[in-house]
């Protein structure tokens, strides 16, 4: 099986597109299919990792001058760093003579127009999605987050297309699911011995900055850690890890760790954004307050937080939020209720669920 993922990492995107696509290409490829990568390099484009992973990467050409001229553009047109049209046929010219068994889609600037266009050059296309904002026209569609169903999507997608919607399906590595299969054993009286800070693979705002500031006014036990996590090409690590080593606690910056799920079964708390890696902290029974730090992150943090599993924080008023919290005298209660909550969102065997449905593959 021949598989064309076409998703951007950049600065401005973040990483979480390009990542989840990895993990999906990953088991694919378990399974026996031939995977590859289209992607424009953007400022901070993530093509070295995709190499490092093993799957071909076809690199398209960068014009931060290109606007889309459709009528109307998704919102996030602006991301795509070319028109449409002209991904559409950079994308036709980079799979070559072959039509592939799937094209995957996973881009916010992207839409049924796009999508329409890349039709004749694969037998079926998956749009990954977190928005359903506009049109698409595919076969199957993934959406990962907490609280969506296909009725979100009626009227955006064909009436023929399946629709996998919620936690269940979201795009987790294996490691995750193997952890969760010991949440029972592993399960700890509740209190704050390790903190762990994360938001997001690149964070051109240092909000990791902004929170460790916040923590500072913090009451914290004194034997606590904090592991801070930050990805290569995140502009503010060397800042960070100046700031880190003022901190009174135990305080250790690691970039692009590549045991995310260990550490994450080792920590009592995190503070990071609302995004994809929401799913890998519950399905590690994780608590988490959770930082809104894009629009499309909005829905997650109040999901998760009407669900008891985290608690979202404005970046406004974080550091009054976050002292409120931690200085609760029930915290140790609250970390076990919203662990528990946590845990019972995915298992973390959503990917082989997905691919099963992209090749047949018993999940």
């Amino acid at each position: 099986m021949d598989v064309v993922f076409r998703t951007d990492a950049a600065l401005q995107i973040g990483t979480g597109h390009l990542m989840r696509c990895l993990t999906l290409a990953d088991r694919l490829r378990r399974d026996g299919a031939r995977c590859r990568f289209v992607c424009r390099a953007h400022p901070g484009h993530l093509l070295g990792l995709i190499a490092e992973r093993g799957h071909a990467g076809i690199a398209l050409p960068y014009d931060p001058a290109a606007a889309d001229a459709g009528t109307p553009p998704p919102a996030h047109a602006a991301w795509l760093g070319a028109t449409w049209q002209a991904d559409a046929r950079a994308t036709t010219a980079a799979l070559g003579d072959d039509r592939v068994d799937w094209l995957v889609a996973d881009h916010y600037a992207l839409d049924a127009r796009w999508e329409a266009a890349l039709r004749p050059r694969c037998r079926e296309l998956m749009v990954i999605d977190d928005l359903a904002d506009r049109p698409h026209d595919c076969d199957l569609l993934l959406d990962q987050n907490l609280g969506r169903s296909a009725a979100d999507y009626a009227g955006r997608v064909p009436a023929a297309c399946r629709v996998l919607a919620g936690p269940q399906h979201a795009l987790l590595r294996p490691e995750f699911a193997a952890l969760h299969e010991r949440l029972p054993a592993r399960r700890r009286p509740a209190r704050l011995g390790h903190l762990l800070l994360n938001m997001g693979g690149v964070d051109p705002d240092n909000v990791t900055g902004e929170a460790l500031a916040a923590l500072r006014g913090c009451t914290l036990p004194d034997d606590c850690r904090i592991t801070v996590v930050m990805g290569r090409n995140a502009p503010a690590i060397d800042a960070v890890r100046a700031q880190a080593a003022q901190l009174p606690w135990a305080t250790d910056l690691r970039v692009n760790v590549p045991n995310m799920a260990s550490l994450m079964a080792d920590c009592d708390l995190a503070i990071g954004a609302a995004g994809s890696t929401s799913w890998e902290r519950c399905c590690l029974g994780l608590p988490a307050l959770l930082v809104v730090l894009a629009d499309n992150q909005r829905p997650i943090a109040d999901a998760l937080q009407a669900a008891g599993a985290a608690q979202a924080i404005a970046r406004e008023t974080l550091a009054a939020e976050l002292r409120a919290f931690l200085q609760r005298a029930d915290l140790g209660a609250v970390l076990d209720r919203m662990r528990e909550k946590a845990a019972a969102i995915t298992d973390g065997r959503g990917t082989a669920r997905v691919a099963g449905h992209l090749g047949g593959f018993a999940a």
